[in-house]
C-alpha cells in the first residue's frame, strides 16, 4: 500500500503550482479589474461623442480627460503588478521543483543514460518558469472577458454583437487550426535539439581524440546536417506562427472595419449614436486582441505545455517515499539472487548473483574484459537497480535508504574518475558545507594523498579546475580515492583503482584497503592487475556475468590455475577443468573472516 500511496502524492513541481494558488487568485482578480477598466476608452469616446461635440462643453472635455487619464494610470499599474507577481510565482514554482529536478537529472545520468537528452529536466524547468514569468498567462486570464466585451457589444446593438461573436468563431477555428498545424513541428523540433546537443556534449567530451584523430571534419558534417534540420523544423514553425498571426491580424483589422462601417450604418438608420461608432470598434478590436494574441504566441503555449507533461512525469519516476533513518551498518553486504540489466535496454549483464561479504574483508573481483564486473559494482552501491534480486546492508535492502543517507556509509571510486570544479578540499569532503577539516584531512592521508595536496598552490584550497583538469590521471585517481574514503564508509567499492598510479600510489592503495579492514569496513577492488589482490582475502571470479568462483584468495587463483603474481587479470578465463557446478557453489558461498 506505501508505495502505491507515495506514487499518487504530487510532485515537487505540482506542490510548487499549488503553492501559487494565491498569487493566481491575486492575478484573476487585478485582471477583472483591468479588463473593467479598459472600458475607460470605449465609455471615454462614447461620452465625447454623445455629450462634447453637442454641448460645445470644454469644462466637461477636460474633466473626462482627468478621470480617464487616472483610470488608465491605475491600469498601468495594475497590468505591471500582475506581471511582478507572475515572475515570481514562475520562480516559487522553479525553487520548489530545483532539487528534485536536479535529482532526477543526476539519476538519469547514473543509470547510464548520459546524453543531452538527461538534461531535459532542467530545460524544462526553465521553460515553465519563463512561461509563467511572461505575458502568455495574462493572455489566458483576459480570454474569459471575451464574452464580457461581447455581451456590451450586444447592449450597444444586436447586430454588432452578432459581428463581434462571428468574428471570435472564426478566430477560434484559426487558433485551433495553429494548434494542429504545429504539434508535429514542435515535437520534431525538440528532438532536433536534442540530437544537436548529444553529438556537442560527445564531442566535447572526447575532444582530444577527436582532433588528434582527424575526425573533426566528418562530426562538422554530421553536425551542419543536423543543424540544418533543425533550422528547417524553425523555420516551419515560424512559417505557421507568422502566417497563421498575420491572418489573424487582417482578419480581426477587417472585422474592426466592418463594425466601424456597420455601426456608420446603424447611425444613418437612427438605431444608435455616433459615438457608438468607435466604442463598439474599440470593444470588438479589445474582445479579439486575447485571440489573437494566443494565436501569436501558440509555440510558447505548446511547449509550456510538453514541458509541464515530461517534467511532471520525469520527477514522479525519480519520486520515492521518505524512507526511515536506519542504523549504521557494521556487519555484512548480501546479494541474493541478482539479475542487472542494461538501464538502456533488456541485455542481461549480471545473473544469478548470490553471495554475503562480511565485515573486515577485502574481496577482489577478477574476470575478463566485459564479463560484468563494473555492472555489479554499480548495482552493489545503489547506482543500477537490480530487475531482480536484492542488495541489502546488514539486511536493509538498498532501496529502503535514501540516497544521501545511503551515500554516507558509502565509498566508491568509478573507473572512469570525474571530480567537479571546485576546490580539492570541497572534492574530496563530497562538498558538505559541514565537513571538518580534521576528517578532509584524514581522508587525504588514509589515500596517501596529503602530500601532494600541500605542494599545490593554496594546498587544500587550491581550485582543481573542469574535471580535475589542473591535476594530472594518477593524481585525480588519488584525490577521487581520498573523497571514496571520507566519513569512514562501512562500504568501500573501488573500480580498477591503480589503471592511473604508479608504485607508491599502488602502495598507498594497499594501506588505504587495508585500513578500511581494520576499522571492520567492506572493500570491493575490481582488479585489473594482479598486484591489487595483495591486500585481499577473497577472490570472486566473474565470468559472462555470472560468479564461477568465490572463496578464500589462494584457493580461488589455484582453482583457475593462476598465479596470484599474473600480470593481467583481465585475460583470465575459467579453466576448463574448473567444475561447472562450482558457480552453485560459489553462488551460496559466504565470505568469512
Amino acid at each position: 500500500m506505501a508505495p502505491a500511496f507515495s506514487f499518487s502524492r504530487p510532485t515537487e513541481l505540482q506542490e510548487g503550482l499549488r503553492q501559487c494558488r494565491a498569487a493566481i487568485v491575486s492575478v484573476a482578480i487585478i485582471s477583472a479589474i483591468v479588463n473593467c477598466l479598459f472600458l475607460s476608452g470605449p465609455l471615454f469616446m462614447l461620452e465625447v461623442y454623445d455629450r462634447v461635440l453637442p454641448s460645445h462643453s470644454i469644462p466637461t472635455l477636460m474633466a473626462l480627460l482627468s478621470i480617464v487619464g487616472v483610470l488608465y494610470l491605475c491600469q498601468s499599474l495594475l497590468d505591471m503588478l500582475r506581471s511582478r507577481i507572475l515572475a515570481r510565482a514562475g520562480a516559487v514554482v522553479s525553487s520548489y521543483a530545483a532539487r528534485s529536478t536536479f535529482r532526477s537529472i543526476v539519476t538519469e545520468a547514473s543509470q547510464g543514460r548520459r546524453s543531452a537528452q538527461s538534461l531535459e529536466p532542467m530545460r524544462d524547468l526553465d521553460q515553465i518558469r519563463a512561461f509563467l514569468g511572461g505575458p502568455c498567462p495574462g493572455v489566458l486570464f483576459d480570454l474569459p472577458w471575451i464574452p464580457f466585451y461581447l455581451l456590451i457589444c450586444f447592449l450597444f446593438h444586436p447586430w454588432i454583437g452578432v459581428a463581434a461573436l462571428g468574428g471570435a468563431a472564426v478566430l477560434l477555428l484559426l487558433t485551433l487550426a495553429t494548434d494542429l498545424a504545429s504539434r508535429k513541428p514542435v515535437a520534431q523540433s525538440a528532438h532536433q535539439v536534442s540530437a544537436r546537443a548529444t553529438l556537442c556534449e560527445d564531442s566535447s567530451r572526447n575532444a582530444e581524440a577527436v582532433q588528434a584523430m582527424g575526425m573533426s571534419g566528418r562530426l562538422s558534417e554530421q553536425w551542419s546536417e543536423l543543424n540544418a534540420v533543425f533550422i528547417g523544423q524553425q523555420m516551419r514553425l515560424s512559417d505557421i506562427a507568422s502566417a497563421f498571426g498575420a491572418l489573424s491580424k487582417a482578419f480581426r483589422m477587417f472585422l474592426q472595419s466592418g463594425v466601424l462601417g456597420l455601426g456608420a450604418y446603424l447611425v444613418i438608420e437612427g438605431e444608435v449614436t455616433s459615438g457608438t461608432i468607435v466604442a463598439s470598434g474599440i470593444l470588438v478590436s479589445r474582445a479579439l486582441a486575447p485571440v489573437e494574441l494566443s494565436i501569436a504566441n501558440w509555440r510558447h503555449f505548446v511547449g509550456a505545455r510538453q514541458s509541464l507533461k515530461r517534467l511532471t512525469v520525469a520527477l514522479r519516476d525519480n519520486r520515492r517515499p521518505a524512507p526511515l533513518a536506519l542504523p549504521r551498518p557494521t556487519q555484512r553486504l548480501t546479494v541474493e539472487n541478482l539479475l542487472v540489466t542494461a538501464p538502456a535496454g533488456d541485455r542481461i549483464i549480471v545473473r544469478d548473483a548470490d553471495f554475503s561479504l562480511e565485515a573486515g574483508t577485502i574481496t577482489a573481483i577478477i574476470g575478463p574484459s566485459g564479463s560484468g564486473k563494473s555492472s555489479l559494482a554499480r548495482a552493489m552501491v545503489g547506482l543500477w537497480q537490480p530487475a531482480r534480486g536484492s542488495i541489502r546492508l546488514d539486511g536493509a535492502s538498498l532501496r529502503d535508504w535514501s540516497p544521501d543517507a545511503l551515500g554516507c556509509h558509502i565509498g566508491y571510486l568509478p573507473q572512469d574518475v570525474e571530480l567537479f570544479t571546485g576546490s580539492v578540499a570541497e572534492n574530496i569532503c563530497r562538498f558538505d558545507p559541514d565537513a571538518r577539516s580534521t576528517d578532509i584531512i584524514a581522508a587525504a592521508v588514509a589515500a596517501n594523498v596529503h602530500e601532494l595536496i600541500l605542494t599545490l598552490p593554496g594546498g587544500y584550497n587550491a581550485q582543481i579546475g573542469q574535471g580535475g583538469c589542473a591535476l594530472s590521471m594518477g593524481q585525480r585517481q588519488r584525490v577521487a580515492l581520498a573523497r571514496a574514503l571520507f566519513g569512514d564508509p562501512f562500504f568501500v567499492v573501488l573500480d580498477e583503482p591503480n589503471s592511473n598510479l604508479d608504485a607508491e600510489g599502488e602502495a598507498a592503495l594497499s594501506r588505504a584497503m587495508q585500513s578500511v579492514r581494520a576499522r571492520n569496513g567492506i572493500v570491493v577492488v575490481i582488479a585489473h592487475r594482479a598486484n591489487a589482490l595483495a591486500a585481499c582475502d577473497m577472490v570472486m571470479m566473474v565470468a559472462d556475468g555470472t560468479a564461477r568462483l568465490l572463496g578464500r584468495r589462494d584457493e580461488v587463483m589455484q582453482k583457475i590455475k593462476v598465479h596470484p603474481a599474473h600480470s593481467d587479470l583481465a585475460a583470465l578465463r575459467p579453466s576448463p577443468a574448473t567444475d561447472p557446478q562450482d558457480h552453485a557453489t560459489a553462488a551460496r558461498s559466504e565470505v568469512v573472516r
